[in-house]
Formats: C-alpha cells, structure tokens, sequence
C-alpha cells in the first residue's frame, strides 16, 4: 500500500497535469545536472520541467485519463508541463537536444491524445502563439482599413449623387413668412390705453316743439258754449 509520501507526489503529478495545456516527455540519461539545470532554466517562463519516476507518473495519468501514456513510460523520464505556449515550449526541448544527444524527445500529450516524438517534434516547426498573433492582429488591421477606404468610397459617392439630385431639381423656392400673432397687450399698456369716449347724450326736445298725436290748441277758437 502505497505511503502518504507518495500519495502526496501522486496528487501533485496530478494537479500539474490539470494546469498543464500540453506534457512533453523526454528521455534524459546522459544529461548531466548542469545540463538539466540550463534546460529547466530555459524553459521556465513557459514550462516546469522536472523528473519523475514512472511508477508515480503512471499512476498520476491513468487517474487524470490518460492511461495512454503508459507506452512510452520506460527507462529514465523527464518531464515538461507546459503551461505556456506549446510550441516555443516544444522549440525549447528540440533546441536542447540538438545541444545535448543524450536528450531524446519520447511523445507528447496535447488536446486529448498521445503524440509520437515524431508528431513532437514537429510541434517545433509551427509558429508560436505571439507570430500567429501578430499575423491575426496583421490581417485583423488590413480588413478594418479596407473596410474604412470602402465606407469612404460610399460616402462621397453619395454625396456626388446627392449633389447632382439637388442640381435637376433646381434652387428650392422661398417659403412663405408665417404670420405673426400679435402680441397680448400687457397690464402696462392696458392702463395707458386712453379710456373710450362716453356717448354723447341725446339732445332733449325743445318746449315748443309739437308732440307726435297731439294737436296744439287753437287761441281764438273756444269750445262751444263759452264766449
């Protein structure tokens, strides 16, 4: 039954793995310590590399689902857990063993499946990430200014048609002033408005005017009887 030490290793194995975008394994007899010391140190910012025994390593992939990497777990392994970028990681290792011949690439695990030190290998021939970004962000820029020269085209094409529209129809004639309200007159200008004119009384009629259905005695004729 396996001890606490070695649970522990196990559970470590395992959690590198979990954080790992790809695992490179490499056979490593013959490489001294300076040797695997420079290797690590130039892997550092993009891998950790370190050595691990088989026994525990296998233990650590068959829980984590990757029992595949039992075919290529024999002799001396050293491994890279590559947290980085998968090719400058991988650009690493083969620059390394081209360095050192006793550093032989073994396989690798990336995206699910077990590579073959060929298909390892040839991870170092692919672009790294920062060149096929700055490709991307290259193309990315040449669409947006391609976009921008088209969208100017279109615009002063339609200012062209707009303006030879205007030119057929001719200048626009004057529009009509609106009428003006005239302006309420104000409490000011109602108290210096001069008051209306009272009307002027009807004359009364003279004394000796005749009266409409009257008749006006007669002097010198009197009513008979009376002399």
């Amino acid at each position: 039954m396996p001890n606490a030490e070695k649970i522990k290793m196990v559970e470590t194995i395992k959690g590198r793995i979990a954080a790992s975008e790809a695992i490179l394994l490499a056979d490593y007899r013959g490489l001294t310590v300076h040797d695997a010391t420079e290797l690590r140190r130039s892997l550092a910012s993009q891998a950790k590399f370190t050595v691990v025994k088989n026994t525990l390593l296998k233990r650590a992939a068959d829980e984590s689902g990757m029992s595949e990497l039992d075919a290529i777990l024999t002799g001396p392994t050293a491994v890279a857990f590559v947290s980085g970028d998968v090719v400058a990681a991988a650009k690493q290792v083969v620059d390394a063993a081209k360095r050192f011949p006793t550093l032989v690439l073994k396989g690798a695990w990336l995206d699910g499946r077990l590579l073959s030190p060929d298909e390892a290998r040839s991870l170092a021939d692919l672009e790294s990430r920062e060149v096929m970004l700055s490709k991307i962000a290259g193309m990315l820029k040449s669409e947006m200014s391609r976009a921008a020269s088209m969208f100017q085209a279109l615009q002063s094409q339609f200012a062209g048609l707009l303006e030879a529209y205007r030119d057929k129809l001719g200048p626009a004639e004057p529009e009509a002033p609106e009428p003006q309200a005239e302006p309420e007159p104000t409490a000011e200008a109602e108290a210096e408005a001069p008051a209306p004119a009272a009307e002027a009384e009807a004359p009364a009629p003279a004394a000796d005017a005749d009266v409409p259905g009257e008749e006006t005695p007669n002097p010198e004729t009197r009513p008979e009887g009376e002399e």
